[in-house]
């Protein structure tokens, strides 16, 4: 079994798995610095506490997939993410610049290295598909043909080229999270944040977001946030991984014998602080009542 100490292994097939690898990881030295680093974070809204000293980092190309009850601050670490909210106390860290005192210019900045995919896709109603994913390029004053290129780009990568021209209200639910995703994806951020992604969605539409996590992850090194309160996510997250075949296509494929991932990690939030940190077998072994309540849900979302 691969353990976390060996970082920059990911989703590499155990039979294709060379020394080589390992001394390519340790020339990349940027690569030991997170993407986003919590450090004893402390936030609260008079006497409610949200979060109560937390720490955590999110590796290169890794996923580490929020879990709690609504109100317990998943949602909460995405805006302090984005200087939405500033904490009470403690630091927080992109690609190891500290953006706790950032103010909104500074943030500006900060924000241009990170994809948002909101619950329900958030996108504008009274724009098409394409002025949706293209809203970002064209604030910019982009060039026209560069501008189309990349939406099609995107498209081509959620599976929507066909859907360029429609509207929002022409779209189910499934597509227009899908078209939230190409539009976060606009300018190749490393960094993707993704809000309840699946909440609403049955659940063939729900896999086809998480398989498009798994696709960023392993197949174009994204690091990520994934807050969820559904199971299902955590199940298809943390054991599948994606690959491309000799014809070119993804297929996704199931840990096992061949492989352990070790590029995707499981936090849950409790009163405010990090209940568990680990991975989905720690966590589905656990006999902590509360740990076991939300896995049946029990809990409630």
């Amino acid at each position: 079994m691969l353990s976390a100490n060996d970082a920059e292994i990911q989703a590499v097939p155990a039979d294709k798995l060379q020394p080589m690898d390992i001394s390519d990881a340790i020339d990349q030295p940027h690569r030991s610095q997170p993407a986003i680093e919590f450090r004893d974070v402390y936030l609260a809204f008079d006497d409610n506490v949200i979060l109560d000293g937390i720490s955590f980092s999110v590796r290169r190309g890794e996923t580490k997939i929020v879990l709690g009850r609504s109100g317990g601050g998943k949602s909460t670490l995405i805006r302090l993410i984005l200087g939405l909210l500033k904490p009470d106390a403690g630091q927080i860290l992109i690609d190891g610049e500290e953006i706790t005192g950032y103010d909104e210019p500074e943030m500006m900045d900060v924000r241009h290295k990170i994809g948002m995919v909101f619950q329900e896709g958030a996108l504008f109603d009274s724009l098409s598909v394409y002025q949706n994913v293209a809203y970002r390029l064209l604030e910019r004053g982009e060039d026209d043909e560069e501008v189309e290129a990349e939406v099609r780009r995107m498209l081509r990568f959620v599976d929507l080229e066909d859907a360029i021209d429609k509207m929002p209200n022409e779209l189910s639910g499934g597509m227009r999270r899908r078209v939230g995703i190409a539009r976060a994806l606009v300018g190749d951020p490393q960094i993707v944040l993704y809000d309840e992604p699946t909440a609403g969605l049955d659940p063939p539409t729900a896999r086809t977001i998480c398989e498009l996590a798994i696709k960023l992850r392993d197949l174009q090194d994204v690091s990520s946030i994934f807050v969820t309160h559904e199971m299902n996510n955590v199940r298809y997250l943390s054991s599948e991984y994606a690959t491309v075949n000799d014809a070119g296509e993804v297929i996704y494929e199931k840990e096992g014998e061949r492989l352990c991932l070790i590029n995707t990690e499981i936090i849950m939030l409790r009163d405010g602080k990090i209940g568990f940190q680990g991975k989905d077998e720690e966590l589905m072994r656990s006999k902590d009542p509360y740990i076991m309540g939300f896995i049946h849900g029990k809990l409630g979302p």
